[in-house]
């Protein structure tokens, strides 16, 4: 049996944290929209309670390309309501929701996979 090392992919999350992750090149401690093809934007939504259809919007708009688009939900997986979804219908996406250590760790399997993938994580602080 020959053994074949896995290709790398360039975009991957290094390491993470409730209100960070670590990507190749730099760390961040705000929320963000990341893609496997290297799309990096700082997303407007410091908490999931501030969440809100407008934000499901312009992931949506953004994020055509993508096979899959994660939402990392913070600390613990919570969901949007389903009225907020329809943009992902509509552009015939599809959402899955986790928390964001789970996103962080699907969007690294799946990118690594190939695939074309859209993560928007919630970094949030862990509570006092």
């Amino acid at each position: 049996m020959k053994f074949h090392a896995d290709p790398l992919h360039d975009f991957s999350i290094k390491a993470y944290g409730t209100d960070w992750v670590q990507l190749p090149q730099q760390r961040l401690a705000q929320s963000v929209i990341l893609s496997s093809e290297g799309r990096q934007e700082l997303w407007d939504c410091p908490r999931f309670e501030d969440l809100t259809a407008e934000h499901l919007l312009h992931l949506a708009s953004t994020s055509q390309q993508a096979q899959v688009v994660l939402l990392g939900s913070g600390l613990r997986n919570r969901f949007p309501p389903p009225a907020w979804l329809r943009p992902f219908a509509q552009y015939q996406l599809g959402l899955e929701t986790m928390d964001t250590a789970a996103a962080c760790r699907t969007f690294n399997v799946l990118a690594g996979e190939g695939r074309k993938v859209v993560a928007a994580l919630i970094l949030e602080s862990a509570p006092a």
